[in-house]
């Protein structure tokens, strides 16, 4: 998160392997501490990037460990490899339905008095767009003309290759704000390092993104904001189920994902009021620079922001656990890990995490999977397989396909995904498990099913009192 310039210095000035070990230890008591005065649930935010730790050690259990306990030795080791911060329960909100989210984003747009940071995959182009942007319109000039809110900032950060495809486009769609609010309004375009040379040139715009994109979803007004998986399109706004975690007045948390955004932000195109597009200067191009020197600058860059995150909120936990003064009503019971991946840039933490989760997921405990695409990586197909967890998988029925009834090879992709999961539906058959892994299809008469999500409940959640880790 932002940190004044003092505090900055000062986590930069401690910040060793030493130091991390100590913070390490500290960490490890806060939890076992803070556990044990309430439930505790764990929220898993999954989105974005982080730098490529190893692979999370080990951490044993306590033999018999109960209760809350019980809760904290099966995921405190998180909080050695990213940000952990405590936040109560109270202030995070499920909302239920396409609609919900779109009229929440665009009244918190409305009312925001600072900030306003929208990270997607890409803008659609449609009416229901249009009175989004002209929510941006609308906050930023009020913010002309009332001195309660002069300093309000609009960010945008989408992909690149899909937010500049067909003549009309996310591009255009933020031009005139672009043009009008030009000190207010900024507009990033991630560009993958992958797609570059003769392979830009040949593969065409339809499929472009399938070398890679940025796919952060996070909708952030002033320190309230939504993680989701929902793209900013018509679809995601009326019939296209996805899942939407509103994190309200959540300063640190906000900051670290406003932050976080600007940080990926600064690494890639921005948008200029003429539609061209401009690296900031001393960064590498993404695609005519050379590959490994934009990896290492762009790693560099969002690093800064996870590692200064991650120190600092181990520092704050360690003060406010060593004043133990009593939190009342407002008590946080609920700890947010953002995990990030970005694997073109050697940056897995999110692939590590779930590994683990996974690995670790025995007899005893419940693992939900949803997913819009059935398409589980061979080491995931594996860990699912030989594991001693129940699983309930959820994946979109053919009908419910974004893809479904698409013109040309996209067509294909549903049956493709069918295929998928009837091969490995038949491994589970083979085993004899399948009692233990469980497949359920989606289907709702025109609606389509976006929804990503990984759950994990114990036998002891009610010892645990809020049994749910989600991402």
């Amino acid at each position: 998160m932002v940190a004044p310039m003092t505090w900055r210095r000062l986590v930069y000035s401690v910040y060793s392997p030493a130091i991390t070990g100590v913070f390490t230890r500290i960490s490890d008591r806060i939890f076992r501490a803070r556990d044990r005065r309430g439930g505790s649930s764990v929220l898993l935010l999954a989105p974005l990037l982080a730098e490529d730790y190893p692979a999370p050690r080990h951490v044993s259990r306590p033999a018999g460990a109960q209760g809350t306990d019980g809760l904290c030795g099966h995921f405190q080791w998180m909080a050695e490899h990213v940000p952990a911060f405590r936040v109560p329960g109270t202030r995070i909100h499920i909302l239920t339905s396409p609609d919900q989210f779109y009229q929440t984003m665009k009244a918190r747009i409305k009312t925001a008095k600072r900030r306003v940071v929208m990270a997607s995959l890409y803008l659609g182009t449609g009416q229901l767009e249009q009175e989004l942007v002209d929510c941006m319109e609308e906050a930023l000039r009020r913010s002309q003309e009332n001195s309660d809110a002069p300093d309000l900032k609009v960010s945008i950060l989408l992909d690149y290759t899909r937010g500049s495809r067909g003549q009309a486009n996310s591009r255009t769609m933020l031009l005139p704000l672009l043009q009008r609010f030009v000190s207010q309004m900024r507009v990033s375009l991630y560009h993958t390092p992958d797609l570059r040379g003769l392979l830009r040139l040949l593969v065409p715009q339809r499929f472009n993104e399938t070398i890679g994109v940025q796919h952060i979803k996070v909708y952030l007004f002033d320190d309230s904001f939504i993680i989701s998986g929902a793209n900013l399109s018509d679809s995601y706004f009326t019939n296209r189920q996805d899942r939407y975690v509103l994190l309200d007045n959540c300063s640190e948390v906000a900051d670290f994902f406003s932050d976080l955004v600007e940080a990926v932000g600064d690494v890639s195109l921005q948008l200029q009021p003429d539609d061209s597009v401009t690296m900031l200067e001393g960064m590498v191009h993404p695609y005519n620079g050379n590959r490994q020197d934009f990896s290492a600058a762009a790693r560099k860059r969002i690093m800064e922001v996870v590692n200064t995150a991650h120190v600092r909120q181990q520092l704050l936990n360690a003060s406010e656990d060593s004043e133990d003064e009593d939190e009342g009503e407002g008590e946080g019971d609920t700890w947010v890990f953002p995990l990030v991946q970005m694997k073109p840039l050697g940056i897995q933490v999110d692939e590590q995490v779930t590994q683990r989760l996974l690995t670790d997921a025995g007899p005893a405990s419940t693992v939900f999977l949803t997913s819009g695409y059935f398409n589980l990586t061979q080491a995931y197909m594996r860990l699912v397989l030989g594991a001693g967890a129940r699983y309930r998988i959820l994946t979109a029925s053919p009908e419910v396909n974004g893809f479904f009834g698409a013109k040309g090879i996209a067509g294909a992709i549903p049956a493709a995904y069918t295929h998928i999961a009837r091969q490995f539906y038949n491994q589970v058959c083979r085993l004899g498990q399948q009692e233990r892994v469980q497949l359920h299809e989606y289907h709702r008469s025109q609606w389509t099913f976006h929804a990503k999500e990984v759950m994990f409940r114990h036998t002891e959640a009610a010892v645990w009192g809020r049994p749910w880790l989600t991402g």
